[in-house]
């Protein structure tokens, strides 16, 4: 029988503070070396603005053996549709049967904040307080939703390029939060925040470097292509640079690869893997003055991680809805 879990049965089972727990086992896993991690094959749709990536993965010390099939298409917005839809199937690892197929927008939000949240945890300083994120999106939420797991947040500014968007969010999630959240402009934001999270789909950087403050943590999520970034070179020259995956991030992290290719940085430049911060093989922040940034461009360890808690909490509750697959 295979586990058939909605997005209303994954949101009966899964919390930011699970998710981030279990993302941050499966970069210690990656670290040592547990985890089976390819390369995701992909396919864009340049007429269409889309984009299909495949995502494997495989836990070695958890047990869990996944596939997500990711789609990201921009104009999706004008159809009232998320831009990024995805599907999990969890395979047993011993049989290499279907455990469960489910629904992966919601699991690719929640891991992609918790993530960040890992990272936060480990580069922003102990006394951030406020919040600045770029984009109003699904993604935009589940950030705040991690930042105020890890730090104990008391303020969030939003902005995005349709207002209304923003005015949503900022609606929305200071009711789901409990804390205050306003719209402003890019450098409102950015000069009063102490943890800035950019979730767009610009193609360009979003703001101006000059304008981050000694002492700023950045989360970086929105583009994965080599060709698209939202930040400029101002702000990866002065900052610690630490990514999910160095060779993911070589091949796929636009706010990487173009300053590389103008020789603005090298590679000596990037700081560590998420892994050996995890891991205490080297430290976070060292200092309040530090300009921490980390750039994750998404790994299918972090859906294989999410997938496995989510079918072992819903097999604990009784949640989903067991289909005979092969019948």
């Amino acid at each position: 029988m295979v586990l058939m879990l909605s997005r209303s049965d994954l949101e009966k089972v899964l919390t930011m503070k699970d998710v981030i727990e279990y993302v941050e086992m499966a970069f210690l896993e990656l670290q040592m070396g547990t985890a089976i991690l390819p390369m995701r094959a992909t396919i864009t749709l340049a007429e269409k603005h889309g984009w299909i990536g495949v995502m494997p993965a495989y836990l070695g010390k958890m047990g869990s053996l996944s596939t997500k099939i990711v789609t990201v298409f921009e104009k999706n917005l004008e159809k009232n549709m998320p831009t990024i839809i995805a599907t999990i199937i969890l395979n047993d690892s011993e049989t290499g049967a279907p455990l469960a197929i489910m629904d992966g927008t919601l699991v690719t939000a929640m891991r992609t904040g918790a993530v960040c949240g890992v990272a936060t945890k480990y580069l922003a300083r102990k006394d951030s307080k406020i919040v600045g994120i770029f984009g109003a999106g699904v993604q935009a939420r589940t950030q705040l939703m991690a930042m105020c797991v890890v730090r104990n947040i008391e303020r969030a500014f939003v902005h995005d390029v349709i207002k209304e968007r923003a005015e949503s969010f900022a609606k929305e999630m200071s009711k789901v939060l409990r804390i205050p959240v306003e719209v402003c402009e890019p450098s409102e934001l950015v000069v009063q925040s102490d943890i800035i999270v950019t979730a767009t789909t610009s193609k360009t950087p979003v703001f101006d470097g000059k304008w981050v403050k000694p002492g700023t943590h950045l989360n970086l999520i929105g583009s994965f292509k080599p060709d698209v970034r939202e930040v400029d070179e101002t702000v990866i020259k002065k900052a610690k640079i630490v990514v999910d995956q160095k060779s993911a991030a070589l091949e796929e992290a636009g706010d990487i690869i173009i300053p590389l290719k103008a020789g603005i940085i090298t590679e000596n430049d990037i700081y560590a893997e998420l892994g050996e911060l995890a891991a205490g093989l080297k430290p976070g922040r060292k200092s309040d003055s530090e300009i921490t940034l980390f750039k994750s461009v998404g790994l299918g360890i972090q859906d294989c991680a999410a997938a496995w808690l989510a079918y072992t909490r819903a097999r604990e509750k009784g949640v989903g809805i067991e289909v005979e697959l092969f019948r």
